[in-house]
């Protein structure tokens, strides 16, 4: 497989550690609300990127953590007078459903940071053990930049660029001794989670947890870490000034990051008013279309997320849907005979597009090639399997379908969900009136409010059973 690796910024053949093994890291959420949609495109390319390399024969170890404990949730539990634990429980019960909904397999492990406190604090001492760190007066414990020459090898951020940046803010932070140097461990505010440790009551800073976390689980270097190209600077990048800067090795092989989502042409925000959680979404689309959406482009192109590009993924996903089905209903009727020469053709076919898919998949995760190989199959498929065919030429078809359908994590179900969008109120309204003018048989009445409906998006259809709306 060639992955592009974002440290070196060009296609690498990847080589495991451990023949045979892989370990691979993905930042999770924060689980201080239900994940958007700009989260979502991480999580559904990293579980293909662990599912295709299963299908290559590795054993998988997956680590994707949840951030349970920072600014944003402290903030939300006071404002709904609960817990951060409470927020925290909430949120990965809710990351769960919309994961499964979207296709996602759990990890192998999904560690919490706020589980991981005594590992915390060990890396913190370990790294002012070895002069990269240093504690405050006030109790706060700063990673020291200055001490880790490698310092932007990742970003392309050098520390300059850093304390420049730095400078440039109204830093309240008064006790640095660099204002390039960032928090490992918090000294505790009044009302906020905290826990002992040999700098006073704290709790730890963001990028800590991930370096603590990963290593504990895939070892001080591991394969893969993986996540949405906004984590590459500073999160990633200060992931490896701590990791290494405590063990003196190599934090990790190959750094994997995705592209950003905008929605209608424009970046994903709240002021803009088009910020989408994935739970939002649920209420519109069956989220495995927005699956399909995802894996429509490839991972570290820029894709946006609009109403004709969701109906695009719904229109090629319902097509695989429809010759699966079908598929199941030939072979379920089929003769079981000897399969006819053509048949026998069509098995070199299917090992076609199986290598079609499979060479995709090795060229840096192209999902929008592969795709066009399950279409490949599909049409094959169409033309030439009926009701004469043998049970053993369909079940070959059903099993290369199947095989790469859950690479991608499509076509899971038994039939693809359709939602109905709920018709808007004044609609409603305006086809009640118009029932009552055709009951009094004004036609011209009636006319006029079809007409009104139209205007609005909606056609009004008389049928046997009354009136009945549907969105134009």
């Amino acid at each position: 497989m060639q992955i592009y690796n974002s440290a070196t910024g060009k296609k690498e053949t990847f080589v495991p550690i451990h023949e045979g093994e892989v370990g691979i890291y993905a930042c999770g959420p924060t689980v201080y609300n239900y994940f958007h949609i700009g989260n979502a495109r991480p999580f559904i390319t990293f579980d293909v990127l662990r599912r295709q390399m299963e299908r290559e024969g590795y054993k998988v170890t997956f680590v994707q953590n949840f951030t349970d404990i920072d600014d944003k949730m402290i903030r939300r539990a006071n404002e709904e007078g609960i817990t951060v634990k409470q927020l925290g429980d909430t949120f990965i019960e809710e990351y769960y459903k919309d994961a499964a909904a979207l296709g996602i397999r759990k990890a192998t492990v999904h560690p919490r940071a706020t589980e991981h406190i005594a590992e915390i604090i060990t890396l913190v001492q370990r790294l002012i053990d070895n002069g990269h760190a240093y504690a405050s007066p006030s109790g706060d414990v700063y990673y020291r930049v200055s001490a880790f020459p490698g310092y932007g090898k990742l970003s392309g951020q050098s520390m300059e660029d850093r304390q420049m940046g730095a400078s440039a803010r109204l830093d309240v932070e008064t006790d640095k001794e660099n204002p390039a140097d960032f928090v490992l461990w918090k000294a505790q505010k009044p009302g906020e989670p905290a826990w002992e440790s040999p700098w006073g009551m704290g709790r730890p800073g963001w990028h800590i947890e991930c370096s603590a976390m990963s290593m504990k689980y895939l070892g001080e270097t591991f394969d893969i870490h993986c996540g949405g190209k906004d984590l590459l600077f500073p999160h990633h990048e200060n992931e490896i000034a701590q990791s290494e800067g405590a063990t003196g090795k190599p934090y990790v092989h190959y750094w994997m990051h995705n592209g950003f989502i905008n929605v209608d042409g424009e970046k994903m925000s709240k002021s803009l008013g088009n910020f989408w959680t994935v739970r939002d979404i649920s209420k519109q689309y069956d989220l495995e279309v927005v699956r399909m959406f995802m894996l429509s482009a490839h991972y570290r192109s820029p894709i946006d997320f609009s109403k004709e590009q969701i109906e695009n993924a719904f229109n090629g996903l319902n097509r695989m849907y429809t010759a699966r089905n079908r598929l199941l209903e030939l072979e379920k009727n089929a003769e079981d005979k000897a399969m006819s020469e053509a048949e026998e053709q069509m098995q070199q076919r299917l090992a076609g597009y199986e290598k079609h898919f499979d060479d995709a998949m090795d060229n840096d995760m192209n999902t929008a090639e592969a795709i066009g190989a399950i279409f490949d199959l599909v049409k094959d498929a169409n033309v030439n399997l009926n009701a004469d065919s043998s049970k053993q030429a369909i079940a070959a078809a059903l099993k290369s379908f199947k095989a790469l359908t859950d690479v991608l994590g499509l076509v899971q179900k038994d039939q693809l969900e359709i939602k109905e969008e709920p018709i808007p109120e004044e609609v409603m309204k305006l086809a009640e009136e118009r029932a009552a003018a055709r009951k009094a048989k004004d036609w011209k009445k009636s006319d006029e409010l079809r007409d009104a409906i139209k205007a609005l998006g909606y056609i009004p259809e008389d049928t046997a059973q009354g009136q009945k709306i549907r969105k134009a």
